[in-house]
Formats: structure tokens, sequence, C-alpha cells
């Protein structure tokens, strides 16, 4: 009766338009007072003390440093290096804008930075050099995306928090799908150009190549810092994160000079806003699902499913349509924290690796950046482009579908997201 009240109280408010934190934490709130003795004092406490965890601590400073070199000319300069690399293959602008995307997101950590700072600075150059609209929002849309699967990423720090496994491992399996995808991503983008009728031009002098690299250096250095001070053993990932925010800050103000000390006031309090925001939704998803595990559900699921002889490869793929179906609902860290403690029993019974499926559960997040209703980089596109949301999704949908073979290949192949952590941590 109690998990009816739940479910039938969250989905009426969903339906009428209530912020998903507000419906996670109203239908608990609600379904605790009914039906258990715990007063509304203690569920507060419940509230802080579920987001009393360290790892937690990296996602403001995270978001802080994006916004730093999102502001600033990192990107611009990020951009410039990546067009020198690829500019000149068929499709070469639209390709360097998928590659300084994945470049991007492996400094933010953020799929909406990652497709403003890329797309605010990419989309009318690809225009100026005659794609078609629909062509240059397809790709920034979706190679934006990635932000979520490279590190440093919040989503991973939301999974490995919530599945209690290492953050520093999950980082370091999102290398190879994260560039798994953007490979695919640039080789569609590559078929597409060439369709086109664009063709190869002549490719920059190394000296102008290695110029660029100079110039985008400060900013590539980012990822250097962080993914070579976890793995190095210097700190962990909230620590750098930490560093990751002094140094953009470092970068943004004293050798880019693209922020004045004026301006690091909004600058913070955009930051705080996005935060605040997303440890909301965090805070009211994990008393969301702290009451579903008290009421005995992910072992109910798990039990079900064994005696049903659902195999791992049945399981992944009824998970795989479940979170596609959620993605495009709600936020990312909304449905980890719901659906994690509910799946992760039944994977772990399977013999599913928790990392493995960590990075499985990350890309179905990927694809439900871009998938409609309420895809968030459509939004964003959309408002960056002008162009309406139906015009953003059609456009999107190669893309999207590549990114969809993408998750097949990393579902159905562990080894892919296994291979570095196993290479690295044995």
């Amino acid at each position: 009766m109690s998990i009816a009240v739940l479910f039938g109280i969250f989905f009426f408010l969903v339906i009428i338009g209530t912020p998903i934190a507000i419906c996670l934490g109203g239908a608990t709130f609600v379904t605790l007072l009914l039906f258990t003795p715990i007063s509304p004092i203690e569920i507060s406490s419940m509230i802080f003390e579920k987001v009393h965890h360290y790892s937690l601590m990296a996602i403001p400073m995270f978001i802080f440093a994006g916004n730093l070199l999102s502001k600033g000319s990192a990107a611009q300069r990020i951009i410039e290096f990546a067009k020198s690399i690829v500019g000149h293959l068929p499709g070469g602008l639209p390709i360097s804008a998928i590659f300084a995307s994945i470049i991007f997101a492996a400094v933010s950590g953020s799929s909406p930075a990652t497709v403003v700072a890329i797309g605010s600075i990419m989309f009318g150059a690809i225009m100026q050099a005659g794609y078609p609209k629909k062509y240059a929002v397809g790709t920034i849309a979706t190679a934006g995306s990635l932000g979520i699967l490279i590190p440093p990423s919040i989503v991973l720090i939301v999974y490995g928090v919530t599945a209690e496994v290492s953050i520093g491992k999950l980082f370091m399996a999102g290398v190879v799908p994260g560039i798994l995808l953007g490979f695919m991503l640039i080789v569609v983008t590559y078929i597409g150009a060439k369709r086109l009728g664009f063709e190869r031009t002549e490719p920059q002098p190394f000296k102008v190549r290695l110029r660029k690299m100079k110039d985008a250096a400060w900013g590539l250095m980012t990822i250097v810092i962080v993914i070579g001070g976890i793995y190095g053993g210097i700190f962990t990932p909230t620590e750098a994160a930490a560093v990751a925010c002094t140094w953009a800050f470092f970068v943004s103000v004293f050798i880019y000079k693209d922020i004045k000390f004026n301006e690091l006031y909004a600058t913070a309090l955009e930051s705080a806003k996005t935060t605040a925001m997303i440890m909301f939704i965090i805070a009211n998803a994990m008393i969301f699902a702290h009451f579903l595990t008290i009421e005995n559900i992910p072992q109910m699921i798990t039990n079900a499913l064994v005696e049903a002889n659902v195999n791992k490869y049945m399981f992944l793929l009824m998970v795989n349509l479940l979170l596609i179906l959620a993605g495009s609902f709600m936020e990312p860290s909304a449905i980890i924290m719901i659906l994690v403690p509910l799946l992760l029993p039944v994977a772990t019974a399977l013999g599913i690796d928790p990392i493995h499926f960590g990075i499985v559960i990350t890309v179905n997040m990927e694809l439900g950046m871009v998938s409609p209703p309420v895809g968030l980089n459509l939004f964003v596109t959309s408002g960056l482009t002008g162009m309406s949301i139906k015009d953003v999704i059609v456009a999107t949908f190669p893309w999207t579908m590549t990114i969809l073979a993408g998750l097949i290949a990393i579902t159905y192949i562990p080894e892919i997201t296994l291979f570095l952590p196993n290479l690295m941590f044995g």
C-alpha cells in the first residue's frame, strides 16, 4: 500500500509538471508521514544526512571550474586547436566541433556547458562554411552529451556515491567508451559531409598546429592535472576538483586574463545556483531511494527476476529500455539516485560488474540528453540556434542513432569499459 501511494503521488506530480526534485521529495515526505512513525523534523535531518558525503563535495568545484573556463577563451583556444588537427577533412568544421567537445567535456564535465561553450562559437562558423543548418545543430547537440561520460563527470560521481564504488575506477572506465562514441560521431559526420559534396582541403602546417596547441595548452593542462593527479595517487577525485577549480581560476584570471575580478561573483553565483539545483535533486532522490530500500523493494525485484530465470543479457536489454525512457523525462542525477539502488543488486546477482553497469547507465543518460520530450541538450541547442525543439530533434537523429549503436556495443562488450580500470587497478 505504501509503495502504491509513493508512486501514485510521484507520477501525479510529474504529470502536472512539478519539478522533479519536488516530485521525489513530496511523494516521499507524504508517504513517510502516513506509513512510518518518522516525524517531519527527522525527515529534514535525513535529507541533510544523505548529502553529507565527502565525494559529493567535488560537484560544486567541478561546476565552478567548468564555468570559469567556458566563460573565458579556453573554449575558443581548444576549438582552434581542434580545427588545426582535423579541419582539413571533409566535414572538417563539424568534426572539429565534435573533437573540441570531447576535449572540453574532459575539462568541464558538463553536457550543457559543453554545448554552450562549443556551440556558441562553432554553430555560426559551420553555417558560414556552407553546411546545412540541421547538420551543424546535429553535431553540436549530440557531441555535447559526451560531457557526462568523459571524466571528470558529475554523473559518474553521483553513481559512485550511490553504488559505493571507486570514483577513480569509474573515471578511468569512461575514457575508452567516451573516445569510442566520439570517434563514431566523427565517422558519421565525415560520411555525411562526403555525401554533401565537401572535399578534403590542405592540412595546416605543423608549425601552425604546434602554435595552436601551445595557445590551448593552459586549458588542456586541466585534463592532465585532474586525471594525472588522481591516477598518480597525488589526490582523490574530490581533491582533484579543488585543484581543478584553483587551476581554472589561475588560468582564466592571470594567464588568459578573460575574467576580471569583478566578474568572479557572477560566475560563482551561477555555479552556486547550478550546484543547489543538482544537490536538491540528489537529496530528495536519496530519501526516495531510502524509502524503497527500507520497504525491501530492491530485494523483491532481484528475487522476482532471478526466479523468472532472466539472464544478464536480457536484464541489460530491459535496463537500457527503462533508462532510455526515464532519460527522456528526468534529470540524470535523479534517475541514478532512484534506479541504481533498485537495479544494482540485480546486476551484481547476475554477475555484472558494477563499474561496467555504471558506464552503461551513463551512456543511457547521454541518450536522454538528446531524447524528446525533455532532453536538456535539445533545449540548450534550441535556445542557442533559434530552431524549434521539433527541428532540433530531427537534426540530431542520425547522431543519436550513432550513440544508440555505441550503447549496444558498450553494453554487451564489457571489455570496452573494463580494459583501462583492470589495466591500472588490477
